[in-house]
C-alpha cells in the first residue's frame, strides 16, 4: 500500500507522517528538504516540488493532501487560493495520473461554494473541483479550530488561534463536539482511518465525526 502526502510540513500533514508505518511506502511532497522522521523513517521518501510544475509521481495506492495557508500567511485572496485551490487541484490530478483511487483531502468547517466568506468559498469550491476528479473513493475532512504546536514546524504564530485555543480549554467538555478545537494528531487517524473504510463515492467527515473516529 504505497501513498502519497502533500502538506507533510503542516500540523496534520506531520502528525500522518510521523505515525505513518506501513505497510507501503509513503511519499512526502515538499517544497523546501525536510528531514525523515516517524515510526518507519526507512519506509518514507521525500521530494521537493513545485506545485505549479508537478513531475509524474510515484505510483501509489492512495494519497493525503494536507495542504494550506491562511490569507494573512500569503499575502493576499490570490496567493491564498494559489496554495488551497490551484495546488491542492495540482496535486489531485497529478495523484490520479501516478493511479491513486483513494483520495482524502483536508478541508475546513463552514466548507461552500456559496458562502459569503472567501476563506470558506474557496474551500467548497476546492471540495467541488476534487468530487469531479473521478476518485473511487474521495474523503473530505472538515476539523473545526485545529490544536498543536506550530512553532515547532517553525510556522509563525497566529495569535487569533492561540487566544480561541486559551478561551475555549477550560469549556471544551461543553463546546458540542461539532464546534470543539480539534487536535491535528485526531485529524490525521481518522483521515487514516476513513480511507481505510474504502468506501466508493465522497464521503465528507465534520469535525465531530472526526472527534470520534480519531479518538
Amino acid at each position: 500500500m504505497t501513498a502519497l502526502l502533500a502538506g507533510a510540513t503542516g500540523l496534520i500533514g506531520r502528525e500522518l507522517a510521523a505515525s505513518w508505518t506501513g505497510p507501503g511506502e509513503l511519499h512526502l511532497l515538499v517544497r523546501r528538504p525536510v528531514p525523515v522522521a516517524g515510526a518507519a523513517p526507512q519506509l518514507q521518501r521525500v521530494h521537493v516540488v513545485d506545485y505549479t510544475a508537478l513531475p509524474a509521481l510515484p505510483a501509489a495506492d492512495e494519497a493525503y493532501c494536507c495542504l494550506g495557508t491562511t490569507i494573512k500567511v500569503a499575502g493576499s485572496q490570490a496567493a491564498f487560493r494559489a496554495v488551497d485551490f490551484d495546488a491542492v487541484l495540482a496535486f489531485a490530478r497529478a495523484a490520479r495520473q501516478a493511479g491513486v483511487r483513494r483520495f482524502a483531502v483536508v478541508s475546513a468547517l463552514g466548507a461552500s461554494p456559496r458562502s459569503a466568506t472567501f476563506y470558506n468559498r474557496i474551500k467548497g469550491e476546492m471540495e467541488q473541483a476534487l468530487a469531479e476528479l473521478g476518485f473511487a473513493g474521495l474523503v473530505i475532512v472538515r476539523p473545526s479550530l485545529l490544536a498543536g504546536d506550530r512553532s515547532a514546524l517553525g510556522q509563525p504564530q497566529r495569535p487569533a488561534e492561540r487566544l480561541a485555543l486559551a478561551l475555549t480549554a477550560p469549556l471544551a467538555t461543553l463546546i458540542p463536539r461539532a464546534w470543539r478545537p480539534i487536535a491535528a494528531a485526531t485529524v490525521a487517524r481518522a483521515m487514516r482511518r476513513s480511507l481505510a473504510d474504502a468506501r466508493p463515492g465522497v464521503r465528507v467527515v465534520e469535525s465531530a465525526e472526526l472527534q470520534e473516529i480519531g479518538t
